[in-house]
């Protein structure tokens, strides 16, 4: 019964999905804070829908470590419930994404209109280059920046070298960075069909102040709070140390 429910929890992935797009679409000639309110409704729909079908049941610790200023939001990437959650949680933002989702009709045009920034993550410095001159310009709007800083969804328990381009993008624009760790992977695996019924913890770490390291020396402190935070909330990352 509860494959069946995760069945139907992901169709309604897909469709609303393709519906949220398709508003945003629409609704192009509009502000981008009417556009951005479509994905973040999105968002809560995904949360109590997911509540509601499969038990993921969700808690955001930490919500008084979110800064006044718009800021670069830093993630550990390993499901999709944090691609939906963060749109939630966070003041409007937009995304470093691979520049292959852009093609995508309707859901590669609704981020292009939601000013998300497509990179080619085999460009190495070159990326680095526009997530610094494009995301600048979006923090200078107000807009914060979220970045996954693995570059791809990990499977439980694991994790890789954490790209720069976070770090370096909030060093030039003296931008705080907010680090955030969560627990989806226990109960929704990356590629995983089966939702396990549980509680999701979002942790926001305290905002890393950027002023006074470079980005390697940045960079290294933000995987270590959230890799700390791992170890306390996850049970995968609890399991593989």
């Amino acid at each position: 019964m509860l494959l069946v429910r995760s069945f139907l929890f992901q169709v309604y992935l897909y469709l609303s999905v393709l519906l949220a797009s398709l508003l945003v679409v629409i609704l192009a000639p509009f502000s981008y804070a009417i556009k951005f309110s479509i994905g973040r409704a999105w968002g809560q729909s995904m949360i109590w829908v997911g509540s509601k079908l499969c038990g993921l049941r969700f808690v955001v610790e930490g919500k008084e470590n979110i800064p006044k200023k718009a800021s670069v939001i830093m993630i550990r990437h390993s499901s999709v419930f944090e691609a939906y959650a963060q749109l939630v949680v966070f003041p409007k933002q937009t995304w470093i994404i691979k520049k292959e989702l852009n093609w995508i009709p309707f859901f590669g045009w609704a981020l292009n209109l939601l000013k998300a920034i497509p990179i080619d993550r085999s460009s190495g410095r070159t990326a680095v280059t526009q997530v610094i001159e494009k995301g600048q310009q979006r923090l200078e709007q107000g807009i914060w920046i979220t970045i996954f800083p693995e570059g791809t969804r990990m499977k439980p328990g694991e994790t890789k070298k954490y790209g720069i381009s976070g770090a370096a993008l909030a060093k030039v624009a003296g931008a705080q960075i907010v680090p955030v760790a969560h627990n989806a992977e226990d109960l929704w695996a990356t590629g995983a069909l089966q939702k396990w019924p549980g509680t999701i913890r979002f942790c926001i770490g305290r905002p890393i102040e950027t002023s006074n390291h470079n980005p390697k020396e940045i960079t290294e402190n933000v995987k270590l709070w959230i890799e700390t935070k791992m170890q306390s909330i996850s049970r995968h990352h609890h399991k593989s140390k």
